[in-house]
Parts: structure tokens; sequence; C-alpha cells
């Protein structure tokens, strides 16, 4: 039966906050995203979606992060800091040699660190009763996950370099009398990771509102899986596949697919399914009411991994030696229903899709994705017949490219001539506009949800690429600024919508 609502027919724009304009080296949720609200609303386009808002790990990738409920404390505003009396005007002041167009992320982390530190110390000399009580406040709200992960941030620091199986015994194995001393010895920067975890939940509750309010519903990504060196495996070893020393036995990624011959190998442990159906599901119901908390809808990415997942053997380099394993199927979702009501999820229904797959996603009532980018061309090259816009279906989200794909006109630029020639014919287009031709593509089709990454609304060249699929390096940080944007792009976004029956309600 399925467990949730139809999504009503919009469209939007895919971009991360790091990526928005600011002063401090990376996007946040200071001034520079109001006014992409602002202008998303005056485009009359009903959707932002964002990447995973959790802390950055291996690569600086968000699908890393040291948390399942954790927000990413670099995304704070520290204007917004300043203005409650946290910092000073000069720990505020832009810094010289910030790019614009990119995140440095080696010189930006420790810069809005030395910052957030003194935002907190100066919190806790000055905080005036209504501060204190609305901090204690959240801390009650969030026990059931602030205490370990504030406990387990600060236990990594005092560990450079070790992941937690490697740190003392009574640590890593969770004995009460090491938690209780670790508590006591860590007391000032455990209260650091919460009260940053608490100015990141208030930025976001003001900003998410701010987006309500104009007609913007947020759409969130959750990675399906976490990552080795996270307060939720050291929580909770039992849900994951681990050795008695704590290391995974298999772990996850892909079978070779249309962005790398070897598949990919993306490390993280697997989830032990038989210890959380005994438990019925509660881990994932917790993280599910905790993503609908900070978002309208959330996409699950890798949603396949629920039906079948790919298990490598963990001693194998590469994802060619993986299998096949089932995954928990309608079960979990059921279980998340019953207690949170229905779900507002996409479901990522990207690369090796079986029967299986599209049998569960019409189970649940989840819409799945189309990606016009894969729609043309032979099949060997990543080409397939369910993209094509005549084949989609309503409860499906249609995307250009997501922020794995290259932007369109990167993608154009290296296209085959029979695919090009596919195309121009399917379209009615020279492809000189390619990137408007694709949109209005999505715009027009039946799928419920439109959505396209900001780089193809600007007609941005494959220099201003996201993510490289397979690459650990170099990836997630691409900027903009508002030089790029042509004054007449929301305009030609209205009226799209208008065109479509995409305007807001």
């Amino acid at each position: 039966m399925p467990i949730a609502q139809r999504l009503p027919r919009g469209s939007g724009v895919v971009l991360h906050p790091t990526s928005l304009p600011g002063p401090h080296g990376a996007g946040d949720f200071g001034a520079g995203a109001y006014h992409f609200v602002d202008w998303l609303a005056a485009g009359a386009q009903t959707l932002w979606q964002m990447l995973p808002l959790g802390g950055v790990g291996l690569g600086h990738s968000p699908y890393m992060s040291s948390s399942a409920f954790a927000g990413n404390v670099l995304l704070i505003d520290l204007h917004a800091l300043h203005r409650q009396g946290w910092l000073t005007a000069e720990d505020v002041a832009a810094p010289a040699g910030f790019s614009d167009r990119h995140v440095d992320y080696e010189r930006v982390i420790p810069w809005r660190m030395e910052r957030l530190a003194a935002a907190a110390r100066r919190f806790a000399d000055t905080a005036t009763p209504a501060e204190q009580a609305a901090f204690e406040s959240f801390r009650a709200e969030q026990a059931a996950w602030l205490p370990d992960y504030a406990l387990f941030m600060s236990l990594a620091e005092a560990h450079p370099g070790q992941d937690w199986m490697d740190w003392p015994a009574p640590l890593a194995w969770r004995e009460g009398p090491a938690l209780r001393a670790a508590r006591a010895e860590l007391a000032q920067r455990i209260g650091f990771w919460e009260f940053t975890q608490w100015c990141f939940r208030t930025q976001w509750d003001a900003l998410h509102a701010y987006a309500r309010a104009r007609g913007v519903r947020i759409v969130g990504d959750m990675p399906i899986f976490i990552a080795l060196q996270s307060a939720d495996v050291w929580c909770h070893p039992e849900l994951f596949e681990l050795d008695a020393q704590g290391r995974p036995t298999v772990v996850a990624g892909v079978p070779p697919d249309f962005f790398s011959a070897d598949g990919q190998r993306w490390g993280n442990p697997l989830y032990r399914w038989s210890a959380h159906a005994e438990q019925n599901f509660g881990w994932w119901t917790e993280r599910l009411r905790r993503t609908l908390e900070l978002v309208d809808i959330v996409r699950i990415d890798h949603f396949r991994g629920f039906a079948g997942y790919w298990e490598i053997p963990a001693e194998e380099p590469t994802a060619l030696k993986g299998c096949w394993k089932p995954g928990p199927g309608a079960a979990l979702f059921q279980a998340a229903a019953a207690a949170l009501g229905e779900l507002s999820v996409i479901a990522e229904d990207l690369g090796v899709i079986t029967p299986d797959v599209e049998a569960l996603r019409l189970e649940l009532g989840f819409p799945g994705m189309r990606v016009l980018q894969f729609a043309w061309g032979d099949p060997a090259d990543g080409g397939e017949p369910r993209f094509l816009p005549h084949r989609h279906a309503h409860d499906t989200v249609v995307y250009t490219g997501t922020h794995d794909n290259d932007t369109t006109r990167g993608w154009w630029a290296s296209a085959r001539e029979d695919l090009r020639h596919h195309l121009r014919e399917y379209l009615a287009t020279d492809g000189m506009a390619i990137h408007w031709d694709l949109i209005r593509a999505a715009m027009a089709s039946v799928a419920d949800l439109a959505l396209f990454p900001l780089q193809d609304a600007l007609g941005l060249d494959g220099t201003h690429r996201m993510n490289r699929p397979g690459t650990p390096q170099g990836n997630w940080a691409w900027r903009f600024d508002w030089s790029l944007v042509a004054p007449d792009t929301a305009a030609r976004l209205r009226r799209m919508a208008q065109l479509y029956g995409r305007l807001p309600a």
C-alpha cells in the first residue's frame, strides 16, 4: 500500500548552500541564501534542492558525514553570530584571498572553526537567561543523539588521525566509567559542538520558514549509507556489518556502470539489516523523522539499495568483486510511516535498476527520477529510453542533470555526433542553447516535479561541475556569484512555469 502523497506539480533549482555567494569563503545560511530564495520566488520556482546538510567528510563530501543527525556547522552564518554579540566586527571581516568561485576547504574550514570557537566562548560567558534557556531547550529536544555526537566529535579531536575503533578500548567500546571521565575532561569542547548544532538549527529553521513563506519548499538529500568514522557507527556497532575489532567485513559501492568501468567502492560499512528489523527499524525511523523536520521533501540517495545492494569484501580495492544482496524492502518504510505518517520522499532510482527496485518504489508510492542527459544515445554509453520525455509518468521527478553529471553545456560539448543528431531531431533544436532546450523539455514533461542545477539555468560549461563520481579530490567546491546570472533568467523561468502549469498554487 502506498505510504506517500502525490507531490504537487512544480519546478525548481538544485544548488547546495556552500555554492552560494558570501564573504567567508563558502556559501552559508546568511544573506546570500535569503537572496537566492527571493530569486527563486521571482522565477516562480517552488523547489530548492540541496545536497545533504550534514557535515562534510572524506574529500569534503557531504555524503560522508560524521553523523546522520547533526548539521554542517560550516553553514552557520557568522554575521548572525556577530549580531547576537558572540563575534566582533573584526571576527567577521571578509578575509583576503578567498575565492568567489570555489571553496578552498583547506583554508575555509580552520578559519570558520576558529570563529565558531570564539562565538561559543563568548556565549558561555555572556548568554542572557533567555538565550541560555533556548539552548537548554534545544539540548533537551535533541537528547536522543546530541550528547553522543558532541562526545564523539570531541574524542575524535582528542585522537587525531585515528578511527574510533583505534581509540583506547574503554572509549572505543563505550564503557560507562571511561565515557563519564571523558565527558568531564572534554566538557568545554562538548559544549562547543552542542552550541554549534544549536546555531545550525536555529539559523536553518529561520531560513526554512522564510522559504516556505515565499512558496519555496526545500528538497533535502539523505545518503543511504553512513561513514565508518561517525557517531552513529560508534554508538550502534551492532547495526553494521563489523568484525569484533569494529572494522567492516564488507563495504558499500556499486558495480561497473556509466560513471566507472570498475564500479565505485564507496567504503561505507553496510547495515546489518537483521538487527535493524529486530528493532523495528527504530534508528531509520528517527533518521527520517529528523530529516523531515528539516526539509519538506527528502530525496533518498541510492534507493535501489533498499531492494538490493552491492556488497564488496572489505579487502577488495575496487567494486569489481562485489555481489548483490537483498535489502530490507518495504518493511523499513512501512515501520517509519507507522510512526511518522505519510512520507514525502523522492526515490533516487538511478544506476542498475532491476524489476524489484521498480516494484518497491511503486508499492511505496515514491516518485522516481528521470535524468534527461541519460535519455539519448546508445545504452552502452548511458542512454536509457525510460528517461526520454515521452516515456515519463506523473510519479517521477525529471532532472536535466544531477550534481553527479556534467553541466548540460559540458555534456553537450563532449557528446558524440549521433547523440547530438538524435536530440536535435527529438527537440527540434539546433542545440545553440541546449541548456534551455533541456530545461524546457523538463518543464513540459508530465513528471510532477522538474529540477535542474543552477549551472544549467545559467548556461555554464563543464568547468562549473559540482562532482565527478569516482574521483576522490577536487569536488564539492563550485560556487557562483550574481555576475553569472543574466537579468532575464528569473523571468524566463517564470514564463516556462506559467506555460507548463508549474506556477505556485
